[in-house]
């Protein structure tokens, strides 16, 4: 699995709003000039992550971006989730794949199953709070 520049991003600015949770709301411009990231491209990942519930667009003069939650109830995983479509280290372990015909019988499928459960745990044990406290 590799994560896209989006879900990496994503992950910088969800912990850029973390950091700036005790503001009332943060302008894009600030986390763009912060995390060296193009305006445009937050843009993109911004109206994702607000689809998804994960963070509060606040429109007009002096609007921005806020978590909606406390950073300890964000998952790396979720975020990840939302911005990659999957976790899954093959396709046939993705969530809705067609049955594989190979499943009965092949001799892979453990490993990727591990691993799948692996980055899964890994990933849905660390919070945005983790994150901000290193």
């Amino acid at each position: 699995m590799i994560v896209s520049t989006r879900g990496r991003y994503a992950l910088r600015v969800m912990v850029d709003l973390a950091e700036n949770h005790d503001k009332d709301r943060t302008p894009l411009k600030e986390i763009a000039e912060r995390q060296n990231i193009s305006q445009k491209y937050i843009e993109t990942i911004m109206t994702l992550l607000s689809k998804n519930g994960f963070v509060d667009a606040i429109q007009g003069k002096g609007g921005g971006y806020r978590l909606n939650r406390s950073p300890v109830e964000y998952k790396v995983g979720d975020i990840l989730r939302v911005t990659e479509g999957t976790l899954a280290p093959v396709a046939c372990l993705e969530k809705g794949a067609v049955p594989c015909e190979r499943k009965s019988f092949c001799k892979t499928l453990p490993v990727w199953t591990k691993l799948d459960e692996i980055v899964e745990n890994y990933l849905d044990s660390v919070t945005l709070a983790d994150l901000i406290k290193s």
